[in-house]
């Protein structure tokens, strides 16, 4: 049988990612990050995502029981913290309870930390903290704050030199099969008639990565059931989650030598890979949220789906079944991953062909290679089981 080659091109870039493969830290930029905010603000005048929303609700006797914790970011990034704040705020809103939201000064554990502790001074019963910068934070505050409960979105409590993990019954720690959501984005483009693809990943922290295997998995899967062989994907991390021209000319050069679609996977990062397609007509494929409002140039989004999983954490906190203790993960089997198909600007890619390829996941019928921990080179670790795959340099 002949065998069908998905050659991926690695960029020289990838190497001055390849030192951040760890689980993060305080250091880091967060995704979204406003780099304007100045105060740490319990005020509440910043837009909210949607007409329906509001930054606050009339406190209750005891104060606001709900609360979001912002990282830099506000609560309209169309990233974490709007995920966050569209889950906490539905719930809120269809059962009369109090919420607000809080914005830390600094990026820092001992601000992130502070500002918990002003949500918990004005009544939070639950405090959600969107993104794993605030894994230390949450390790610190669930010990000085036992009776209140904490919701830490796509990490896990750990001390700040990583010697210990240790998530109490007060904490529901939310990770995500990310794999799952780049398998799906990769399938799609390239049953869609995309051949030549791009991978421009953020740091290489573990969520950043999985996104990324997934990536080229779902491609490769696809090419093999339309009998493709020659699949290109140029693959990168820019080693931040910003945008910075440098991005922006990364993937205007890719663009330029024939790819079609570069999938923007690194917060900011997104904005100089829909940059570049814009000035060369080519197409971008989101993360984490829907980004197709974000520009023209994007034709789906490898989501997470986090107002679902906050708002099945506040469920659960109200019903007394609250999943402290351990941590929750999201993935195909539970809607916690996907692609927005409303907003999709696919050419041939149908909700059936959706629909199929995600019951199959659903089924187990692929077996995801997971990165190992001290290796982020998918030219290693996918060869493992991706045996169609040829990689070029």
């Amino acid at each position: 049988m002949k065998r069908k080659m998905l050659a991926v091109l690695m960029a020289a870039a990838m190497a001055a990612g390849l030192t951040a493969c760890g689980g993060g830290s305080g250091e880091t930029t967060p995704t979204g990050q406003d780099t304007g905010t100045t105060a740490a603000q319990t005020q509440t005048t910043a837009a909210a995502p949607a007409e329906t929303q509001k930054a606050s609700s009339a406190p209750s006797e005891s104060g606001f029981e709900l609360a979001l914790v912002t990282d830099l970011g506000t609560i309209d990034d169309k990233s974490f913290n709007q995920g966050a704040w569209e889950g906490l705020t539905k719930y809120a809103q269809e059962n009369n309870i109090s919420y607000k939201y809080y914005q830390p000064q600094e990026g820092t554990t001992d601000s992130y930390l502070e500002t918990i502790g002003l949500a918990i001074e004005g009544g939070a019963k639950l405090v959600v903290c969107p993104g794993f910068l605030f894994e230390e934070p949450v390790y610190l505050a669930q010990d000085q704050y036992p009776d209140v409960h904490f919701i830490l979105l796509d990490g896990e409590p750990h001390s700040g030199d990583y010697s210990e993990y240790r998530t109490n019954d007060n904490v529901m720690p939310i990770l995500f099969k990310e794999d799952e959501a780049g398998f799906l984005a990769g399938y799609a483009a390239v049953r869609d008639g995309y051949t030549k693809l791009g991978f421009m990943g953020g740091m290489a922290v573990p969520a950043v990565i999985r996104f990324g295997y997934g990536f080229i998995e779902g491609a490769d899967a696809a090419a093999n059931e339309l009998g493709i062989s020659g699949i290109e994907v140029m693959y990168t991390y820019t080693g931040a989650f910003a945008a910075t021209p440098e991005a922006q000319s990364m993937a205007a050069s890719w663009n330029q030598n024939g790819t079609e679609v570069v999938f923007g996977c690194g917060g900011a990062v997104g904005n100089s890979v829909m940059a570049a397609a814009q000035e060369k007509g080519t197409k971008v494929i989101g993360v984490d949220v829907d980004q197709s409002f974000e520009s023209e140039t994007v034709i789906t989004s490898a989501m997470k789906q986090l107002a679902n999983s906050v708002y099945d954490g506040v469920k659960a906190f109200y019903d007394g079944t609250f999943p402290g203790g351990s941590t929750s993960v999201f993935t195909v089997a539970n809607d916690g991953v996907g692609l927005p198909m409303a907003t999709s600007k696919f050419n041939t890619f149908t909700q059936d062909d959706y629909d199929a390829i995600y019951q199959r996941l659903v089924a187990g019928e692929f077996n995801l290679v997971q990165p190992s921990a001290d290796n982020i080179d998918p030219t290693v670790d996918l060869t493992v089981t991706a045996t169609t795959i040829n990689y070029v340099e």
